[in-house]
């Protein structure tokens, strides 16, 4: 459940982070104040005739790197504080990366669940007119995020090229391929956490069949995580949804529980052959069982603020691997590492999405569509570089992954902001 001082509780580890990176205070200032957040009003014509309005929001954090890069969520829980976290999150991601974005965020307050297609699609239209002079290519570039879609994006397009009168497939990412969308975007968030788990495993000494994971959330990237670690060999024994979990000590097969939850809606523990589903032998949980499982990789998947100070004690996970943005509050963070329990950072793990946006980006700007091997080749690049860096610093400077990953990230913005000039060096004696 989201958090409604989640944007306190980033600027928090910022500051935190921040004292000891050695970067500039003008640095960490320049993280603490978003560039710019916009907030409009949304009237769609709902199917019954009625028009409602909804709530839309734009959050164009840091663009010190580069255009502003961030998703477009729908939910009922969206509000500033929460796009303003997400966004210098994006900030941090970008930096990690080596990205040449800054970060951003959007999403509109809304039951998506509630609206049929078609309203969905003027929704979409709708969001894309109050912010057309807030995007752009070269400017701020929208995705996919919580309930959003390749085809919503798509739509969202759309609508900007009929508002500018040209074409501009670069203005947003995770679009369908046949409109411009790159190959493997779909499982990139959920590519890139595996590929920072597999480099974990190699530098613990993991042997992937002793591994029990227990997935909170089977949104796209927990699906994609999921399979490519069960292939690897590694015991999936619980995951859930919103409406609740399953688990089983001997595990599940990932693509009957997929194939069941698109066809039904619904979490069940099932093995398919074909289209010929059969249940198997599980136990009912709910999200906060699942959570206090005793596994050795606990991976939480949904929202932001899922381990907070009123169940931090109860986790018993070895491993947490951040694939939602934001899972564990700064001060359950505190406690979880008392206890010796290991955290990879959000801003690393879930970044596979946002890099292979950023090849789609380029792919958009050359007019070149790349192979699916080579986006997979690139990603793991990308992903392993950020992945060693990180634990270089993490090792070198004794630091939690999360301080390291930060520091990295901070640095890096850093370097652009000295480019500039700070205080260090306007009130220096010589080289005026």
């Amino acid at each position: 459940m989201s958090n409604p001082n989640v944007f306190d509780d980033a600027l928090t580890r910022i500051k935190a982070i921040g004292m000891d990176a050695g970067v500039s205070s003008e640095v960490v200032a320049s993280l603490l104040y978003p560039r710019a957040l916009l907030q409009a009003s949304l009237p769609v014509r709902m199917d019954n005739g009625a028009l409602r309005y909804f709530t839309g929001y734009r959050c164009q954090y840091n663009n010190v790197l580069g255009p502003t890069k961030g998703g477009i969520r729908y939910h009922p829980q969206v509000n500033p504080e929460e796009v303003q976290a997400l966004g210098l999150w994006m900030t941090i991601k970008c930096a990690l990366l080596g990205i040449p974005f800054g970060g951003a965020k959007g999403g509109v307050s809304v039951q998506p669940k509630e609206l049929s297609p078609m309203e969905l699609e003027r929704l979409s239209r709708a969001y894309v007119r109050a912010m057309a002079d807030f995007i752009g290519p070269d400017i701020d570039i929208p995705a996919p995020d919580v309930y959003t879609n390749a085809r919503i994006m798509g739509w969202m397009m759309d609508e900007f090229e009929a508002i500018n009168r040209l074409r501009a497939p670069a203005v947003i990412t995770g679009k369908p391929v046949h409109l411009g969308g790159s190959l493997g975007r779909d499982e990139a968030t959920g590519r890139g956490a595996y590929l920072c788990i597999r480099e974990l495993a190699e530098k613990q000494g993991w042997q992937a069949e002793n591994i029990r994971v227990a997935v909170q959330g089977f949104g796209n990237a927990a699906y994609h995580v999921s399979r490519l670690l069960q292939a690897d060999g590694f015991n999936i024994v619980a995951i859930s949804d919103s409406q609740g979990g399953v688990y089983s000590k001997q595990g599940f097969d990932i693509e009957s529980l997929w194939q069941e939850k698109q066809s039904s809606r619904k979490m069940r523990a099932v093995y398919c052959e074909q289209s010929v589903c059969q249940l198997i032998e599980h136990s009912e949980i709910s999200n906060e069982e699942l959570l206090a499982l005793d596994v050795d990789v606990l991976i939480p998947a949904a929202l932001e603020g899922v381990i907070n100070n009123e169940n931090a004690d109860n986790i018993r996970a070895r491993t947490i691997v951040e694939v939602a943005n934001g899972p564990i509050q700064s001060q359950a963070e505190a406690r979880l590492e008392e206890r010796g329990i290991q955290i990879l950072p959000d801003v690393l793990v879930n970044a596979g999405g946002v890099t292979v946006s950023y090849f789609e980006w380029v792919q958009n700007r050359a007019g070149y569509l790349w192979p699916l091997e080579e986006v997979r080749s690139k990603l793991e690049n990308q992903m392993k570089t950020a992945f060693a860096r990180v634990w270089q610093v993490a090792k070198s400077e004794k630091r939690s992954l999360r301080s390291a990953a930060y520091t990295v990230a901070m640095r890096r913005i850093g370097e652009a902001v000295m480019s500039h000039g700070t205080r260090e060096y306007f009130n220096k004696d010589e080289g005026q």
